[in-house]
């Protein structure tokens, strides 16, 4: 028994086809083309932008190759413990950002934190072989004033590819993670699911190819609640590590943005930089 589709209904079908695959091709096209605007949430300073804050600081404009100048902020206390290299994350500038590594400057640690292409006053144009040249250049620099032992790498959301990269590639005391993505291409997957993101992505970011590297202790904490960074992508991150080097704090309920309100961050940070 055969049956058969009215013509309207047909045309129906049709019509609704072209519809939903135009659109496909459309959201596809989008987040080709706008990846950079989605991955990437600078604000942009005034070059005579006065920063304050409560702790000492020196303004660096450091020319990391001939068309950028990344311009950091370094606080320094008096005998500090070591000096944390901080890779912030995608939105905002320094004043945020040194507002937020202030709280490692209170326990006594000096503290370099850097604003990537295009963010508050650094200048150039971004790329992820530029996010890591930057980065290295940030630590040598470090190098040059203190023992390679006492540099901890931080990395917080998008910059956890970043500080991951440079401790693969150089000697510190530790590497710490925030809310860490195990690569950019796993969390689009995770938003994008029905996409080729794989295909789609200029910015890959994969912190699990860098993390079998890492040769210093590992410490990752990450929130159940994370609607930014999926906590299964960092966990499956931390799957990839030496298990006798890594340490992963689950932070119960925490979501991307207020680890800091939690006493198991706060006890976990003091532990490590005690």
């Amino acid at each position: 028994m055969s049956i058969t589709v009215p013509k309207k209904l047909k045309q129906g079908l049709k019509k609704a086809i072209i519809i939903i695959l135009g659109l496909y091709v459309m959201i596809g096209m989008a987040l080709y083309l706008l990846q950079e605007k989605i991955l990437f949430r600078p604000t942009v300073l005034q070059q005579d932008y006065k920063f304050e804050f409560s702790y000492p600081y020196e303004e660096l404009f450091l020319k990391t190759d001939e068309n950028a100048v990344i311009n950091a902020i370094h606080f320094k206390v008096e005998n500090p413990k070591g000096v944390i290299l901080y890779f912030h994350g995608n939105a905002g500038d320094l004043q945020r950002w040194g507002m937020i590594t202030e709280f490692f400057v209170e326990k006594d640690y000096d503290v370099f934190v850097m604003d990537y292409r295009t963010y508050g006053k650094s200048t150039g144009a971004l790329s992820e072989a530029a996010l890591y040249s930057d980065a290295q250049f940030c630590y040598d620099y470090l190098k040059k004033n203190y023992n390679t032992e006492t540099i901890t790498i931080y990395g917080r959301s998008l910059g956890t590819g970043i500080a991951t990269y440079i401790a693969s590639k150089n000697v510190v005391k530790q590497l710490i993670l925030e809310t860490p993505y195990y690569s950019i291409t796993n969390v689009a997957k995770h938003r994008f699911p029905i996409y080729p993101v794989t295909n789609l992505l200029k910015y890959k970011l994969p912190s699990f190819e860098f993390i079998k590297k890492v040769n210093s202790p590992i410490f990752i904490f990450h929130g159940t609640d994370d609607a930014v960074v999926p906590f299964k992508s960092g966990k499956k991150l931390s799957e990839i590590a030496s298990k006798n080097q890594l340490n992963f704090t689950t932070i119960e309920g925490g979501n991307h943005n207020n680890l800091i309100e939690f006493d198991a961050y706060k006890q976990g940070i003091d532990n490590i930089l005690k």
